[in-house]
């Protein structure tokens, strides 16, 4: 791991970078992350891993923390169970450095510096909307530094030319490693969860619950008691609160008064706060509201957004407007002929019209007959 700085989102952000480096073919990749933790350290290798094209068979370690959780007598480890977990699903072998011994893995610690130099000089001058992208930008960076890099051991090769042959000795990449952090998180009477100083919305059923929060890299994932899951964005600040009003709605079929100062429904779309601060003004605007809000589980986000958009431009806001409007949306939407059905049977001989064939059956005794 390095230490590194950026500007991310105009601030500038300091970063915690892996550094992964074969020992053959010199061949290496950086993933920058804004803590050094187990979750980061796994994902980055299942980074690495996929832009080297394999898996080597041994990997050296320092005695980090994400990894050991303590250091014996000489070679003695107490390696931590979760990382054992990733070693053990990647199938190599882990060996840890002697104390104090940073030069066991030399050639990447000089990676760090030599990084320095070239890749983050370029990263520093530049200004990154986000992580991700900046991400994206090193994976090809380091790439197009293979080809103009010089193996120390042949210099008529390049790094990029070793790690072709490399990569067949390399063992073959299989499922990624599912490298979260799980602990128990009790849900409070406001419906939010505690994870890092910050604080997120979960769905109102599960409220005075104990919930699993599966911390990942970008995102945590929340499971119920019931097995029901949910995403969040991850924030790497502090004493923030992240609302999802789409988890409040339950409670506003309950309780409609909430709706007028309630904090997770400042942070609906436009379309709906206009329609809200136009019900609103009315008697029962409230319970009008709840009933619109209420469609959202059932037809959609962007269907019920868009038959407010028609209703608000209509000029008749009312629930049975809306509900009616997204109901024509709906119809619309539909085939106006029944699908085909799905058959693995192909026709060779299409059908044709033959009108003779009904003349076949007509015969003159017949005719006269219904003439009688």
């Amino acid at each position: 791991w390095s230490c590194e700085y950026v500007v991310i989102a105009g601030l500038r952000r300091r970063l915690e970078v892996a550094h992964t480096k074969l020992a053959a073919s010199r061949a290496y990749v950086l993933v920058a992350y804004f803590t050094q933790s187990h979750e980061m350290l796994f994902d980055a290798h299942t980074r690495a891993f996929t832009v080297l094209g394999g898996i080597p068979k041994r990997g050296i370690y320092d005695n980090m923390r994400t990894a050991v959780d303590k250091v014996g007598k000489g070679k003695e480890r107490s390696v931590n169970a979760r990382f054992e977990s990733m070693t053990g699903h990647y199938l190599f072998e882990a060996e840890f450095c002697n104390r104090a011994a940073g030069w066991e893995k030399g050639r990447v610690e000089k990676n760090v510096q030599d990084r320095r130099r070239h890749i983050w000089r370029e990263a520093a001058e530049k200004r990154w909307a986000s992580l991700a992208e900046l991400n994206a930008w090193l994976v090809l960076a380091c790439q197009d530094s293979w080809s103009e890099l010089t193996h120390p051991d042949w210099p008529e090769l390049t790094v990029a030319d070793v790690l072709q042959d490399e990569r067949t000795r390399l063992m073959p990449l299989p499922k990624p490693f599912d490298g979260y952090v799980e602990q128990p998180a009790r849900v409070t009477a406001t419906s939010l969860i505690h994870f890092q100083r910050n604080r997120y919305s979960v769905p109102c059923e599960w409220v005075n619950s104990v919930v699993s929060l599966r911390a990942y890299p970008e995102f945590l994932r929340v499971v119920s008691v019931h097995g029901e899951m949910v995403d969040l964005v991850r924030s790497f600040e502090r004493d923030q609160t992240f609302y999802d009003w789409q988890h409040y709605i339950t409670l506003i079929e309950r309780k409609p008064g909430a709706l007028r100062n309630g904090a997770p429904f400042k942070t609906m779309p436009e379309p709906l706060q206009e329609l809200q601060s136009q019900l609103l003004k009315n008697t029962g605007g409230d319970r009008v509201m709840a009933q619109v809000l209420s469609a959202v589980p059932l037809h959609g986000l962007d269907s019920v957004l868009a038959a407010i958009q028609i209703a608000l431009q209509a000029g008749r806001v009312s629930a049975e407007h809306v509900l009616n409007t997204l109901a024509h949306l709906k119809d619309q939407s539909r085939p106006m002929v029944a699908g085909e059905v799905e058959t693995p049977l192909t026709l060779q001989t299409p059908p044709l019209a033959n009108v003779t064939r009904y003349d076949s059956l007509r015969s003159s005794d017949m005719e006269a007959d219904h003439v009688q």
